[in-house]
């Protein structure tokens, strides 16, 4: 499926939510002006991942945004999501296509240049690279790759590219000028007491401020 990969990536986890539920920080996300939502809970059963994503594919859709699910391709296609998101642990990109369809998204993690060379030779949409900088995100993180090793990863994929791992507003736009296509953001985004406005305020900092907003 082809579509246009906004600049700003925001990964909705409930664990990192500050006790919001997943709907709320959808709402607030999208009234934001937000377009591009993945959704990753990594301690929810499958019924309640299935019931959750229903529940946010309908409103991102019905805010003509992209709404995403992590790991699951069989969620992602019965919720009605636009895609999924898989990483080097979870289906391979070419059974996580079958799942989702022709027309489905699939996103895929890297985290070294090998790894986003065999990525490049997918059928993935984008390709996911990181982690940029420190994250508190994961539990095991993967080695630090820096704005050097996002250069790197630019030269070596002409796929949309999508930087994670501890991006802050402060460091958003280096993270652009360094290559990357997007700015996908956890902690820097859901830690923030006034989700809204840390939004809106990622938004504009990537050129990306909606009208009217």
């Amino acid at each position: 499926m082809g579509f246009s990969l906004p600049r700003f990536y925001a990964i909705l986890d409930p664990s990192q939510a500050g006790g919001r539920s997943p709907a709320e920080v959808c709402e607030i996300l999208l009234a934001a002006g937000v377009r591009l939502i993945q959704y990753r809970d990594k301690r929810a059963s499958a019924r309640i991942l299935f019931d959750r994503s229903r529940i946010l594919a309908e409103r991102v859709r019905r805010a003509e945004g992209v709404f995403i699910v992590n790991d699951r391709a069989d969620v992602a296609r019965s919720a009605e999501a636009h895609g999924v998101h898989v990483g080097q642990e979870d289906l391979p990109v070419e059974l996580a296509r079958r799942v989702v369809g022709p027309e489905g998204i699939v996103g895929f993690s890297t985290h070294s240049l090998e790894q986003l060379a065999e990525a490049d030779r997918s059928s993935a949409d984008y390709v996911a690279y990181g982690p940029i900088f420190a994250t508190l995100s994961k539990e095991k993180p993967d080695a630090v790759v820096g704005l050097e090793g996002l250069k790197a990863a630019r030269k070596a994929t002409h796929k949309p590219l999508v930087a994670i791992g501890g991006i802050t507003l402060e460091t958003a736009p280096a993270v652009l000028e360094a290559g990357a296509d997007s700015v996908a953001v956890i902690s820097g985004l859901l830690a923030a007491a006034d989700l809204g406005a840390r939004a809106k305020a990622f938004l504009r900092i990537l050129g990306e401020t909606p009208a009217g907003l």
